[in-house]
């Protein structure tokens, strides 16, 4: 999986998931640049590779489209777009009004899509790949981010139509994590007694690690997957225990 010579844009690569990304790019060889509305705290860099990072607030569309010319200018080129940028904070659906709820799916949903609108046109000369960040809050009831599951099942299907009308030129695929270990995890899972409990209940008995994540969005982006479009790649672990299996009262190992 190669990379040396490609350009890689990586929303929302400056911390966690997509600074795990963004290292396993620069890994496979490709120039990576990363956005997010701050700088991180340290450069993103992996083997003695920086990343470049840019300054951006994926709900303005006119600095997204200066930001990928920019890109093309420095370049000459870009490869592919890993939109990994969005989150929500826990809100239940009942505490707070529909507008706070509005701009998770702005984040998570519009901003993917206008950063993918305006990569285009250079993707489409390169015959490069969009790879979208969802999660399995899309695919599976999420409490207390209902807004988020929605926007990322949205982001799904988005995906799905851009690889049938952006075919052949450019392939378009989403890459589906489960829980990830991050510098974060304590604000979703608890201490480190609560990160261990919910690794638990993942059947590889671990989170993802974000390199992890990383190196399926670069297996995407390769041309080892230059058949793959259109497809969800689920890293989860293997998924969630049916809960059921633990509250029946048969079928018990002994």
């Amino acid at each position: 999986m190669e990379l040396k010579g490609r350009v890689v844009v990586v929303t929302g690569g400056t911390r966690g998931v997509g600074a795990g990304i963004a290292r396993s790019f620069l890994a496979a060889g490709a120039q990576v640049v990363v956005c997010a509305r701050r700088p991180p705290r340290q450069p993103v860099g992996q083997d003695g590779r920086q990343a470049v990072f840019t300054a951006v607030d994926l709900r303005e569309p006119a600095a997204v489209q200066e930001l990928f010319e920019a890109v093309a200018q420095r370049f000459g080129r870009l490869d592919c777009l890993v939109n990994n940028a969005g989150g929500t904070p826990y809100r239940l659906l009942g505490e707070g009004e529909a507008q706070r709820h509005a701009r998770v799916v702005e984040l998570n949903l519009l901003g993917p899509m206008t950063a993918s609108l305006a990569a285009y046109p250079w993707l489409r000369e390169s015959r490069g790949s969009v790879v979208m960040i969802g999660s399995v809050s899309g695919t599976r009831p999420s409490p207390g981010t209902a807004a988020y599951g929605a926007a990322k099942a949205g982001l799904e299907n988005l995906a799905r139509s851009m690889a049938v009308e952006w075919a052949p030129e450019v392939r378009v695929n989403s890459l589906v994590p489960g829980m990830v270990r991050t510098e974060l995890a304590h604000l979703h899972y608890g201490d480190e007694a609560g990160v261990r409990a919910v690794a638990a209940t993942v059947p590889l008995g671990r989170l993802a690690e974000p390199s992890d994540i990383g190196a399926a969005a670069v297996f995407l982006a390769s041309d080892r997957a230059a058949y793959v479009s259109g497809a969800s790649l689920l890293v989860h672990g293997g998924g969630e225990r049916p809960a059921f299996l633990d509250a029946a009262t048969v079928n018990k190992e002994d």
